[in-house]
């Protein structure tokens, strides 16, 4: 039996156990906490916003608990990947999935706490991890990490493509949507690339755009995009353009740009953090994602 193999089939039997334990009434469950869409804007994303070092110690706490672990969820260039899983302690039936894709700086105990939250309204949700283990403390450290990404962007996409296949498989949550922030929020839209027809929903918080109608066209998954108008990495200019391309080819979209509100406006960690957008923001995530992933869910 192949590495992946095992691994895969070990942690199908991982997710079993978990859910078997916090259904179980006797046991006392564990809650824990440029321009073109993820593969340019390196440069545009390195200085703007704030280290988030303080995320998970600033972020809300879960709506309700969630059972987390770190779980392998890919194999890629022969190394296996392993990501933050999270689903509702009281879960019974398969939920929807969320793939969440991580800012420039990693898979850090930030995303992990944003991840937990998404949870705790009700999702099974993989935290993925595009940098093989590595995180990033410092802008330059953050800048080396996402161009090893964009330089070689197929591991990436492999790398979604099995998160995606975990969630679908392994969870067999009926419905998947994406998220992602900053350099996460362009992969999140590149999600819906490789699965036009298969995504259920989108959300960009302040990822890198395009108004490329040819990589546009082939999307049928709802999108929902949150910016800020002091945006200097993910400038309004461009955002409108990638408003107007969606609109001219018919997709389902909602774009929002917050007034006074710069790059990682929804990081509790960064300087930018606006907590009067970053609130209004979650609302909206939420009502999507229960309107594209939870209504008339089978």
């Amino acid at each position: 039996m192949s590495g992946k193999k095992f691994w895969q089939m070990a942690t199908i039997a991982m997710f079993a156990m978990w859910l078997l334990a916090a259904c179980d009434p006797g046991t006392d469950s564990a809650a824990t906490s440029g321009n073109e869409a993820g593969d340019g804007g390196v440069d545009s994303l390195t200085s703007i916003g704030g280290n988030s070092d303080d995320s998970a110690n600033e972020a809300p706490e879960p709506a309700k608990p969630v059972v987390a672990e770190t779980l392998p969820y890919a194999e890629v260039d022969e190394q296996l990947v392993y990501g933050h899983f999270a689903f509702p302690a009281d879960m019974v039936d398969a939920l929807p999935g969320v793939i969440v894709l991580h800012e420039r700086w990693g898979l850090d105990d930030g995303v992990r706490a944003l991840a937990d939250r998404i949870a705790g309204q009700g999702f099974v949700v993989l935290a993925v991890d595009l940098y093989g283990g590595e995180t990033a403390t410092n802008t330059s450290g953050a800048r080396d990490l996402m161009v090893a990404v964009v330089e070689n962007p197929e591991l990436a996409n492999e790398n979604i493509r099995q998160a995606y296949q975990f969630l679908n498989e392994s969870a067999q949550a009926p419905r998947i949507g994406s998220l992602g922030w900053s350099f996460g929020g362009g992969w999140a839209l590149n999600t819906a690339m490789l699965f036009p027809d298969d995504l259920d929903a989108v959300v960009i918080y302040y990822g890198q755009v395009t108004a490329n109608a040819e990589r546009l066209e082939p999307i049928n998954t709802p999108i929902l995009g949150l910016f800020g108008e002091n945006d200097r990495g993910v400038p309004e200019k461009s955002v409108r353009a990638f408003e107007s391309a969606l609109a001219n080819l018919g997709k389902n979209h909602e774009i929002v740009i917050y007034p006074d509100a710069g790059h990682a406006f929804a990081d509790p960690g960064a300087s930018n953090y606006n907590a009067k957008a970053a609130e209004e923001a979650w609302q909206k995530v939420v009502e999507f994602l229960n309107e594209n992933l939870v209504a008339d869910t089978p």
